[in-house]
């Protein structure tokens, strides 16, 4: 029976009112109801951006956002604006720095010449470039040449010359980057293992921060240059010349140990002084032994100030280190910059303009790299 004849058989003055839209008909009944829509939630590439951008943050990259955001769909508009704030401001500026720079620096006269302009620093980084592959290959075909005569010299039963020599050429601009990151870093480890400590028990105790806070007013404006003779003598006395360790390594790390401890050393006394109380009666009334007590409430309530500090004293290790160089004559960038000086030749104030930009950006790289172990350890960084 079809729903026309049903809705015949209805009287005409029955009271019964009858909605058609709620008869189901045969093609009603064989599509299913359709359900309400349900929100729907971020997809997954949105997801991925709200999670990458502060990765993007600390790693300098930060303009990568809003190209993303772009991509997913979002404000065209307001993301352009973001990019422009982000990419093309500081592009600009570095633009406008460069053509200022090579406008101004030829009617600079110095002994050596005109200060060079961007393109003469360019052309000396390539030079540097090209003089390291030179060496390396000079350095592979000495290897060579040795490894061929005492293999001849073994298969001649003549074992007891073969000879293992280092090869003496000079060291290049690659290599002497390498150097002065090897030595800043012991000399970082070196201060970050005294500094936190001293300050997780300066911070502890009133008494304790009282007898080293005029010793720390003291020794933390002390310029390396200062400190640089007396590292040099006691090295110079202490270790002994054939003992295999390069003194100039040891007294331009030594240096920067005593320079930059402090910054880490005060902030994590701060960070650990500044600790909820709270924590710290809680310890009390569970008699948790010391050591439990630093490691479990210590340690993570003040670990971004400890972080913030460290990052400090690696710049400030980092400056300071190049002016250890170049008075303890340890093969890094120091000494790079103090021969190029000593040299004078046309060529030498571009390659010192080099080793400038050079630690500017190991620099800035080294800061990203201390932010990101501190938004990895403690899920916060001040940028």
């Amino acid at each position: 029976m079809s729903a026309t004849a049903i809705l015949k058989d209805v009287p005409a003055d029955s009271d019964m009112t009858t909605d058609t839209a709620s008869i189901a008909t045969p093609a009603a009944l064989a599509e299913p109801a359709a359900t309400p829509d349900k929100p729907k939630g971020p997809g997954a590439f949105t997801r991925f951006i709200s999670s990458s951008s502060s990765f993007f943050e600390v790693v300098g990259l930060a303009w990568v956002t809003p190209i993303l955001r772009m991509g997913a769909g979002e404000n065209p508009r307001e993301q352009g604006a973001e990019l422009w704030r982000k990419l093309g401001v500081p592009v600009l500026a570095i633009v406008v720095f460069l053509f200022a720079w090579g406008q101004l620096a030829p009617r600079v006269n110095t002994s050596l010449g005109a200060i060079p302009g961007p393109a003469a620093v360019w052309e000396q980084a390539q030079v540097l470039h090209a003089d390291h592959l030179t060496e390396t290959e000079k350095r592979n075909e000495f290897m060579a040449r040795q490894e061929a005569r005492n293999a001849a010299l073994v298969e001649a039963a003549r074992g007891d010359e073969v000879r293992e020599r280092a090869y003496t050429g000079k060291p290049t601009y690659y290599q002497q980057i390498w150097t002065s990151l090897q030595t800043v870093f012991f000399g970082f480890l070196i201060a970050t293992a005294v500094a936190v400590p001293l300050g997780i028990l300066c911070g502890m105790s009133a008494t304790m921060n009282a007898a080293f806070n005029p010793l720390i007013q003291i020794f933390k404006p002390v310029s390396p240059l200062a400190w640089l003779p007396i590292v040099t003598m006691i090295v110079s006395a202490t270790i002994a010349t054939d003992s295999g360790i390069s003194k100039s390594f040891l007294t331009s790390a030594i240096t920067v140990t005593l320079c930059s401890l402090w910054p880490t050393l005060i902030n994590t006394a701060l960070g650990v002084a500044s600790i909820d109380k709270d924590l710290v009666n809680v310890g009390r009334v569970l008699n948790l032994p010391p050591m439990t007590r630093v490691t479990k409430l210590v340690l993570p309530s003040a670990l971004p100030l400890i972080f913030t500090g460290m990052r400090l004293s690696l710049g400030v290790g980092w400056m300071v280190l190049i002016a250890a160089e170049m008075l303890a004559q340890n093969p890094g960038l120091g000494k790079f910059v103090w021969d190029e000086f000593q040299n004078g030749s046309s060529d030498s104030l571009a390659r010192i303009m080099v080793a400038v930009f050079t630690i500017g950006l190991i620099g800035f790289a080294l800061d990203r790299v201390m932010l990101a172990l501190q938004t990895l350890f403690t899920h916060s960084a001040t940028r």
